[in-house]
């Protein structure tokens, strides 16, 4: 059973740790609205502000870079609240807005519905 809602592949944590050199500690935000859609946009640590409207899903280990927290808006969550998450790597440019966009490649959420098990682990049954 995976207990947590978000991972990050071994692709996205090697980009998250080259990233990180540039731009120091790095955060994720996904809300499912315009630009990249569904894509999770990936900043520096605090330069997206969040707050009441928003739901820390996890703070995920990202090898030697620092911990990355994985932010999602309230509305999307109660989309996504049965999802578990997968943060991978494609190639491709993304958002001008997310710092993996002069890389050639862009960050991708993978999904699938959570198992009975983890569901009732997170309460959401």
């Amino acid at each position: 059973m995976t207990t947590d809602k978000v991972q990050l592949t071994d692709s996205a944590v090697e980009l998250i740790e080259r990233l990180e050199d540039t731009h120091g500690p790095l955060m994720f935000h996904q809300s499912g609205g315009c630009c990249d859609g569904s894509a999770p946009m990936c900043y520096p640590a605090g330069d997206f502000l969040t707050g009441d409207a928003d739901v820390l899903l996890a703070t995920l280990p990202a090898g030697r870079a620092t911990p990355v927290e994985f932010w999602m808006s309230k509305s999307q969550y109660e989309y996504w609240k049965h999802t578990h998450l997968t943060v991978d790597v494609v190639p491709g440019r993304g958002s001008g807005f997310s710092v993996e966009a002069p890389e050639g490649v862009r960050f991708l959420i993978r999904s699938r519905v959570m198992t009975e098990e983890e569901l009732a682990h997170h309460g959401l049954l």
